[in-house]
């Protein structure tokens, strides 16, 4: 099992650590998900998040290449942007969702930690026709996302980056706490936020986890698991990789059309999404709301509409700010406009009323 480098301090703040993509991570610390949560969504919270995957790209056709390999339109990037994306398979279904950040010289893949491998591997598969050069720089990378309402004030006093000029998606580079590194005005959690890259030992990323804490302390900062990185982007309506997207759904079904750049030139998928949208998407990633915070949906739960099955959930939990289950799930096209009323079959044959709703959730 993998640990980041910022492991040991995970223990001495008492988390409870477990399994994740090989690695062992915070899930949550003693004052529990819904504290964190909340810390987020008012304050500050920071997330360890060194597990993600990092991957340089570089060369003569580096810019070709990843319009090639991914679905959103990369000539648009200049140096100090970035930009949500995917890759698909020739079938159309997804091998990973991601971010690139154009670093000037070169580009810099983000991607999700239990893909790393199998994401390398496909861009080496694809880099043979193309004069470019890729390096997995994911084990020297440390990746600290700072998010929160308060987040910018709380990462201020160690930076001279002026952090509220940076719009969002775009990044700096600068030293914070005497530390050089890329500050990303990204996040999975909706709220303002920043996404500090950097490289160095583990006295150099304790002392950026200390000063950052430092600097939070007025403002209630906490630290973050992975519980709490879940509940937030579920109530974003964001995409989890393994949850709500895979191999087996393309970005069209997922609500992901809009960085789908089907008009780009040529890429890997392409042909299967114009057909896809010629034909007609057949099911629809849609939010779901309960009506009480004891009906939970669940991953792989039936949704129906009567007693015609008509999808499933793909993720789902208590809404920390709403106090209501909420969902992602996948059903049939007709049944997919917000408004309507659906059941959701849990544990035990027992039944529950949810919404289909357009997320954001909150």
């Amino acid at each position: 099992m993998k640990r980041t480098i910022f492991y040991e301090l995970h223990r001495q703040l008492g988390a409870k650590l477990a399994p994740f993509a090989g690695f062992e991570m915070p899930i949550h610390y003693p004052k529990g998900i819904v504290q964190e949560h909340l810390a987020v969504r008012q304050r500050v919270g920071v997330f360890d998040v060194s597990h993600m995957g990092e991957f340089r790209i570089w060369g003569e056709d580096a810019l070709p290449f990843l319009q090639w390999v991914t679905v959103n339109d990369v000539a648009r990037l200049v140096p100090g942007r970035a930009q949500y994306s995917a890759m698909c398979y020739p079938h159309g279904g997804i091998v990973d969702d991601l971010l690139v950040y154009h670093c000037g010289d070169y580009f810099m893949m983000v991607v999700n930690a239990a893909n790393i491998e199998k994401d390398f591997a496909w861009l080496q598969e694809n880099a043979a026709r193309y004069r470019v050069q890729l390096e997995n720089v994911s084990e020297r990378t440390h990746l600290l996302a700072v998010q929160g309402p308060k987040s910018a004030e709380t990462l201020q006093p160690l930076t001279e980056v002026p952090l509220l000029e940076i719009p969002y998606y775009h990044f700096r580079w600068g030293n914070l706490a005497g530390v050089p590194m890329l500050i990303s005005r990204t996040g999975y959690t909706g709220e303002l936020g920043y996404e500090l890259y950097f490289e160095g030992d583990q006295a150099t990323a304790e002392h950026v986890w200390r000063e950052i804490f430092r600097c939070g302390e007025p403002f209630g900062i906490e630290p973050a698991g992975l519980g709490a990185r879940d509940t937030l982007r579920l109530e974003k309506g964001y995409c989890l990789y393994g949850n709500d997207i895979d191999e087996s759904t393309t970005p069209l079904e997922a609500g992901l059309g809009w960085i789908t750049k089907l008009d780009k030139g040529e890429f890997c998928g392409r042909e299967a999404l114009l057909e896809q949208r010629q034909r007609g998407v057949g099911r629809r990633l849609v939010g779901l709301r309960t009506r009480s915070e004891r009906d939970i949906p669940r991953p792989h739960y039936q949704i129906s509409n009567g007693e015609l099955a008509i999808g499933h959930v793909t993720s789902g939990n208590i809404s920390p700010v709403l106090r209501v289950g909420i969902a992602l799930g996948y059903v049939h096209t007709p049944y997919a406009e917000p408004g309507q009323q659906v059941e959701i079959l849990g544990h035990g044959g027992r039944r529950f009323v949810a919404e289909i709703v357009k997320p954001p959730f909150v």
